[in-house]
């Protein structure tokens, strides 16, 4: 049973995170709801784990862009004024959002949220509400941008670390709040994907690296759930990207998190 539930979770995670919707706030509904798991500690553990496996689909598909920023940070005084504004961006962006991350966890750690009474009904409403807060973002943006990478600034990096950072809450999307955010500072829609999908690359890396590898149990199970995260991700990057770019997801979220809620409430009677 496991093993399906990490499979089931690894095909739901390399499918949504490429969606302005919470890849988290699916694998926590899946998880609750079908798999009667609600251990809020060990499924923010998998769920990291889950992304380091779309981020090595995303390592892969956006490798020209990695190999330059690489080559560009090894070389900075010497390299294109976009690389440079890109990287100091992926810095600036990267600390915002562990101290946010961390600042977060700590605090779900000292309300102790395991002693809180939860159940499927419970997160639910708290996820439904997070949804429909994405959505309302989402559909409140303007998409007409112009700016690329070339126009980051500093005020830029804050803001979108600060987003970022938002979305350690299961149910808040990353892709959906740092792509809101970028189109809400007028840059383009091709400029906001790209960017936001790279910026997600060292966090995921280093959340995994602190939180998980630190002392990481390895479990087979898991291994398979990272495996198929990683192939359904390399599969459906490029066509979602695609979707992401024509289709308005905020009117979607929206809807989806308002039957999230009715069912929570009507698990509560």
């Amino acid at each position: 049973m496991e093993l399906f539930q990490q499979i089931i979770l690894g095909i739901i995670q390399g499918i949504v995170e490429w969606l302005p919707v919470s890849s988290e706030g699916f694998l926590l509904l899946v998880k609750s709801n079908f798999f009667n798991e609600i251990n809020i500690d060990l499924f923010l553990r998998q769920a990291l784990f889950l992304h380091l496996g779309t981020f090595f689909a995303a390592l892969i598909y956006f490798r020209k862009e990695v190999i330059q920023l690489i080559k560009g940070t090894i070389n900075y005084n010497h390299t294109d004024i976009e690389t440079k504004k890109t990287v100091r961006f992926l810095v600036i962006t990267t600390l915002i959002t562990a101290v946010m991350g961390f600042a977060i966890l700590k605090f779900l750690g000292v309300i102790n949220i395991q002693k809180l009474p939860l159940t499927s009904a419970s997160i639910n409403l708290f996820i439904g509400f997070l949804l429909i807060i994405t959505g309302v973002l989402q559909v409140k943006t303007s998409s007409k941008g112009y700016k690329r990478e070339f126009d980051l600034t500093d005020k830029d990096s804050i803001f979108l670390g600060i987003a970022q950072g938002f979305a350690t809450l299961p149910g808040l999307s990353r892709s959906g709040l740092t792509i809101s955010s970028f189109l809400f500072k007028k840059f383009g829609e091709t400029a906001s994907l790209r960017l936001s999908f790279i910026m997600s690359l060292p966090i995921v890396f280093l959340a995994n690296l602190v939180l998980n590898f630190r002392d990481f149990v390895f479990l087979k199970s898991m291994f398979f759930g990272f495996i198929f995260a990683f192939i359904f991700g390399l599969l459906t990057i490029h066509l979602l990207m695609k979707l992401s770019e024509k289709i308005k997801f905020g009117n979607f979220v929206i809807f989806f998190g308002i039957l999230v809620i009715l069912a929570g409430i009507l698990e509560l009677f």
